[in-house]
């Protein structure tokens, strides 16, 4: 089985290098220095679990993915609309896509026999253009409960967690997800494979809908948010909100709210995946978490004021820090 990972950055990089570890034929595809770096040297985790190296091939070319059995999808969410139609284009049949984004993902609808079946989110996916170019066929879900960053070009440091939960859209337990599953716990990663991924999809979403848009605001690690009663109020706040959404959709959630919020909490003194991005002036990825809760909620006449609040704070920082990024660029 070969896999291609497109976007090999913190998550992607480590999972690549995992896949490599086990034995798999893996190429990486990146960019810039970090990209240059697993060229000439190989990619590097260092982890509590043990440290680590890898020398898969790596390149910054898409065509890489023509070749592949399985596409780990390692780009944020909202990088899917520019490149689905290129990768459409160039997946073999048969091949597999692994979408490991964050939030509801384009495909949620889809193969779906519950409220809304059939519905694409503008939100997720604008215009429709990743469902139109991206055959529901081809796709199998997965919920990521890992943390990494890259610390230098070609390192990447493993925070904590190894688990990858895959499935396909239709909850049937298929023999290519058995055998991604394989490969991957060959690499030293758990992953299960569910028929329910929707559940785990929610189960994740709530905790990121509550932490993700808040410590960007505000700065704040995951253990500094418990550190106030009235910030605690206003997580689980949006939690019960996005719960209410949850089980309006059919989605059962194994865990209450209150064990949701004091696991986060309990992760301490680290920084979300979206606080990383505003410190190194990314885009927030927004509109699949918080956004796609907040479009599901209107079309089920759900009130989600807290979500929506949150929301609108912190689309005004993204912009800000949008429009202050583009008045840095020196004209031509």
């Amino acid at each position: 089985m070969r896999f291609a990972v497109l976007g090999a950055g913190a998550i992607g990089g480590y999972v690549g290098a995992a896949l490599a570890r086990g034995g798999a034929d893996v190429t990486l595809i990146a960019r810039g220095p970090h990209l240059r770096a697993i060229q000439d040297h190989g990619i590097r985790v260092l982890s509590e679990r043990g440290d680590f190296s890898a020398t898969p091939v790596a390149t910054d070319s898409i065509e890489a993915a023509a070749d592949a059995d399985v596409v780990f999808l390692g780009l944020k969410a909202n990088g899917l609309t520019e490149i689905a139609p290129r990768l459409g284009e160039l997946l073999r049949p048969g091949a597999a896509i692994i979408a490991a984004q964050n939030g509801i993902p384009w495909w949620y609808f889809q193969n779906y026999d519950g409220p809304l079946a059939g519905l694409v989110l503008s939100s997720v996916d604008p215009g429709g253009v990743i469902s139109a170019t991206i055959g529901i066929e081809s796709v199998i879900g997965c919920v990521i409960y890992c943390s990494t960053e890259i610390v230098a070009p070609g390192v990447i440091r493993h925070i904590e967690g190894t688990r990858f939960t895959i499935g396909e859209p239709d909850g049937v337990l298929s023999e290519r997800c058995n055998d991604i599953s394989q490969a991957f716990v060959a690499g030293g990663l758990k992953c299960p494979v569910e028929r329910s991924l929707r559940d785990q999809i929610w189960l994740k979403l709530i905790g990121n809908a509550a932490f993700n848009p808040i410590s960007a605001l505000t700065g704040a690690t995951l253990g500094q948010l418990g550190a106030l009663p009235e910030m605690m109020t206003v997580l689980r706040a949006i939690m019960e909100e996005c719960t209410d959404v949850a089980t309006a959709l059919g989605a059962s959630l194994r865990i209450s709210v209150d064990r949701r919020l004091e696991a986060g909490i309990e992760v301490g003194d680290h920084k979300t995946s979206m606080l990383q991005d505003r410190e190194a002036g990314k885009p927030l990825e927004l509109d699949c978490i918080t956004g796609a809760v907040i479009e599901i909620a209107d079309r089920l006449g759900i009130p989600v004021p807290h979500t929506r609040t949150v929301h609108a704070c912190a689309k005004l920082l993204d912009l800000q820090s949008a429009s202050a990024a583009a008045s840095r660029i020196p004209a031509a």
